[in-house]
């Protein structure tokens, strides 16, 4: 008799330690799916290949309307002009945009991105290696797509 009484206690706490278990709401699991893996790596080569033809236009419309650009460039109209100062005072003209090793990684408001940049000179022959970053990304999925929120450039060999 004894034994039955402390199986049935263990049994009632087991069931009961389920239930609790069971009642508590589970964190949600955050994921993409492939097509926005895709979409997403679309935008990545997009952005490089509209910056390295000088279409401001274009590259400007791979952020939101309101994204940012290395916490300068706010904006449809300012990520614009960004394009023709990169072109006509930065030597822009003579530079292409290599990236590897992207990450994203999904978040509640859409996902982050970090991709590697090897900016390379093209004005001379062979090109060469002009500098190094680290891309740091918000991306946001929109009616239109996925988009850049903010973009910052990290150098990898900052000024000591």
């Amino acid at each position: 008799m004894r034994f039955r009484i402390m199986f049935a206690s263990l049994l009632v706490l087991t069931i009961a330690s389920f239930a609790a278990t069971a009642a508590q709401p589970r964190p949600t699991k955050l994921a993409l799916s492939t097509q926005d893996y895709l979409d997403i790596q679309q935008l990545y080569a997009r952005y490089a290949q509209t910056i390295d033809a000088g279409d401001a236009e274009g590259w400007a419309n791979t952020f939101t309307p309101d994204g940012v650009f290395n916490n300068s460039s706010r904006g449809h109209d300012a990520l614009v002009q960004f394009i023709h100062d990169w072109r006509d005072k930065r030597d822009g003209a003579n530079r292409r945009h290599w990236n590897s090793n992207l990450v994203i990684t999904p978040t509640p408001s859409g996902a982050n991105g970090s991709v590697y940049l090897l900016l390379m000179n093209t004005g001379v022959r062979p090109p060469v290696p002009a500098a190094s970053y680290i891309y740091e990304d918000t991306l946001v999925k929109t009616s239109s797509g996925w988009r850049f929120k903010t973009r910052v450039l990290h150098p990898d060999n900052p000024a000591q």
